[in-house]
């Protein structure tokens, strides 16, 4: 099996009225991987997104699934959606039952799953987003962040192996962001592939197993993580600045007070070091 397990290869789209959505853009994620696609409002991200599902069709050049082109047709289409599930930005796109079980068990119903099936899917969809407990309750009466946890369910009750989330904070508070983290923390333990879009490259360092910068269409840089400090100039490009927590390394190395190792991702993880190191 590919190591790969979604490519874009030269990806052109053009949209009806004729501007350019993607200019030859090349993108490839890895099999089991955290990924954060980053870039300013129009870059091209969430034209990015729905063509990792089928939502659209390259202009030209070749999207990859597991190393084979997409299919077009409707059977190819749909088995891709299988695979790759898609959370909007706005979770109000992508709710329309009365309640949170009712959502959750569209997608299942329509892969032509008996009830138990369903019913096992959609229990489990719940249970791995926290929201088991409130299966019955309308969804208007949800809460914004408890919306987006309802979509991801929706997603997973298809059991995909790519999990693609568009600006999945955007709208949260700092307690919803960390509760949609634990989620996805848990989904990646269990395997599967995440990609999602931010704005944030502190969240992104944090977090991420690979970073892809984004502008004008195409992906213009993909690199490690751990790596970041090392393309400062590719950040800027994009109008992007060195996460602070490389900053404040750089500068307590220089004056002697934190050995050379691993860099910290976060100011969390560097506190927690300063604080050992006093001890």
């Amino acid at each position: 099996m590919s190591d790969l397990i979604l490519e874009l290869d030269g990806v052109d789209f053009r949209y009806p009225d004729g501007s350019m959505g993607l200019d030859g853009c090349s993108l490839a994620i890895r099999r089991g991987s955290r990924n954060v696609l980053i870039g300013a409002n129009g870059a091209g991200k969430t034209t990015l997104f729905q063509h990792c599902n089928g939502l659209l069709r390259p202009t030209d050049g070749v999207v990859r699934y597991a190393g084979a082109p997409v299919d077009y047709g409707r059977a190819g289409l749909r088995a891709l959606r299988s695979k790759v599930g898609m959370v909007f930005q706005n979770p109000d796109r992508q709710l329309f039952s009365a309640s949170v079980r009712e959502d959750v068990s569209f997608g299942p119903i329509n892969l032509g799953l008996d009830e138990a099936a369903v019913t096992a899917r959609v229990d489990a969809a719940l249970a791995a987003v926290g929201m088991d407990d409130l299966a019955r309750k309308p969804v208007h009466n949800l809460s914004f962040g408890q919306k987006k946890r309802v979509c991801i369910a929706g997603v997973l009750a298809m059991e995909p192996e790519l999990l693609v989330l568009d600006e999945p904070m955007a709208g949260l508070d700092q307690a919803m962001q960390e509760e949609l983290l634990a989620v996805l923390e848990r989904l990646h333990g269990r395997g599967m592939t995440i990609l999602l879009a931010t704005h944030d490259i502190h969240f992104a360092y944090r977090w991420a197993d690979r970073i892809h910068l984004m502008a004008a269409g195409r992906c213009t840089a993909s690199l490690d993580a751990p790596a970041l400090a090392d393309h400062e100039a590719e950040l800027a490009a994009i109008g992007l600045r060195l996460p602070a927590v490389i900053g404040l390394q750089r500068l307590l190395r220089q004056q002697g007070l934190l050995a050379e190792g691993a860099p910290l991702h976060s100011c969390t993880a560097l506190l927690a070091r300063l604080q050992e190191i006093q001890r």
